[in-house]
């Protein structure tokens, strides 16, 4: 039988959110795990190796880490929720990045279309997401955007999804098979 939080603890840590006090325990694993990634995107971008441009990489992201490491994960997630992201964020991203080559040659395809005008046609849906983690549906949000077409207009906690598309195809495959590479990637299927 898994065990639950009494009241009071569950109703301090949720005090704690509200009022922006964050344990040092809490900041201690954001730091841990936010230091470490920035560092890493810092030097795949910067693409600089040399003592001066590594040691501002480590000054910045540590000063970045330390102050709103805590924004990132307001509760630290379960370590095996942890390893399962840095295990399949790396498989996702390249899908990802598959998926805004095929949406940047649709627009393509729709710009230099002779119809362009009768193929255009611009709309919000709305949808309800099954993600669960709000890192997650960031992700997903941002996965969203991020692929051309369509626009994340706005993502609430609950995961009530509205979103720009420039057409009917573009619309159409939301959320579909991005959601549940998402959901695979989190941990949440």
């Amino acid at each position: 039988m898994p065990q639950t939080q009494p009241p009071e603890d569950r109703y301090r840590a949720e005090a704690d959110l509200v009022s922006g006090q964050v344990r040092p325990v809490k900041r201690i694993y954001s730091f841990l795990f936010v230091f470490p990634t920035m560092l890493a995107l810092w030097v795949v971008l910067s693409g600089r190796f040399d003592a001066f441009h590594l040691t501002l990489g480590v000054i910045s992201c540590a000063l970045v880490a330390f102050f709103s490491g805590d924004l990132f994960f307001p509760r630290p997630p379960h370590p095996q929720q942890t390893f399962i992201l840095w295990l399949r964020f790396p498989i996702y991203v390249p899908w990802l990045m598959y998926q805004i080559v095929l949406a940047n040659l649709h627009l393509l395809y729709l710009t230099f279309h002779p119809r362009m005008p009768e193929l255009i046609d611009p709309h919000v849906i709305h949808f309800r997401s099954s993600l669960k983690s709000e890192l997650a549906l960031l992700a997903f949000a941002n996965s969203i955007t991020l692929t051309p077409g369509t626009i994340t207009v706005r993502c609430s906690p609950d995961g009530d999804f509205a979103v720009h598309a420039i057409d009917r195809a573009s619309a159409q495959a939301l959320p579909g098979e991005m959601e549940r590479r998402v959901a695979h990637t989190f941990g949440e299927d």
